[in-house]
């Protein structure tokens, strides 16, 4: 496998709402969190993130991230075909696994709050869930 690179210490935008949004991995960007809309959907920000599954999901990605890496290496090394499909195979069920700690992040503090509001936020929060068990379970 390859060797990971540490991670850059590049200054990311100051303050709670953008830390906050960041965190749940909902892919806000800074410039895009004061144009968003508060509630549901693309843009939105995180009602709330758990600390436990953030650091669980980053411990994920960083392994995925050299995974990817070593399948680079065994392509270009012309390795035995099933042994890249199989960790490819690996690979699929490690990025699952960070999808089910975001839903279930997204489930317990974006979903629920928005649940509780109730309205139009409760249907397009009901649509979303459903969106994203397909997106997950496929």
């Amino acid at each position: 496998m390859a060797k990971r690179n540490k991670p850059s210490t590049q200054s990311t935008p100051a303050g709670p709402r953008a830390s906050a949004a960041a965190s749940c991995g909902c892919g806000i960007s800074a410039s895009s969190q004061m144009e968003a809309a508060a509630g549901v959907g693309p843009g939105a920000h995180a009602a709330g993130v758990d600390a436990q599954l953030k650091a669980a999901n980053l411990k994920h990605l960083r392994r995925i991230e050299g995974q990817v890496r070593g399948i680079a290496a065994m392509v270009d090394e012309d390795r035995y075909c099933a042994d890249i499909i199989t960790q490819i195979s690996a690979v699929r069920e490690s990025l699952h696994a960070v999808a089910r700690n975001l839903l279930r992040n997204h489930l317990t503090h974006c979903a629920a709050a928005a649940m509780r509001e109730g309205g139009a936020k409760r249907e397009e929060m009901t649509e979303e869930l459903l969106d994203l068990l397909g997106k997950v379970t496929r």
